[in-house]
């Protein structure tokens, strides 16, 4: 069910997995969002500035460059510094959700993922 008509935001994911890529894109497209796809950190990082994303939705274990590496490559740019970060992850561990903190996630999201929480938690973060 879309949220607004006309006003899309856009959320850039980034996953190594090609399933969770395709279920976030059924879920975010359904839900009214235009979504951007990266498989990694470093594509994520390449695409950031033409994605201009609202919300960015990221996995942590990724091959070339990790989702530690990306959130903070993302914080670096001024530009992106207040845009939320979602960490979307098979991760539960606590020293990892506050090393993803650290670098400037928002929240943190464990995989398999409910699609309407996911939705709320993009709501929440971009209210």
């Amino acid at each position: 069910m879309p949220r607004r008509s006309g006003n899309e935001e856009k959320v850039l994911t980034v996953d190594d997995s090609r399933t969770i890529r395709n279920m976030l894109l059924v879920t975010l497209n359904n839900a009214g969002f235009e979504t951007i796809q990266a498989e990694d950190g470093v594509e994520g990082l390449e695409i950031l500035e033409e994605a201009n994303p609202d919300v960015i939705v990221t996995d942590i274990n990724m091959p070339r460059l990790d989702g530690f590496g990306f959130i903070e490559g993302v914080r670096r740019n001024d530009k992106y510094r207040a845009v939320p970060i979602l960490v979307l992850t098979t991760e539960s561990d606590a020293e990892k959700k506050n090393r993803a903190r650290q670098a400037g996630a928002t929240g943190w999201i464990v995989k398999p993922f409910d699609p309407a929480k996911l939705i709320d938690a993009i709501e929440r973060v971009t209210a």
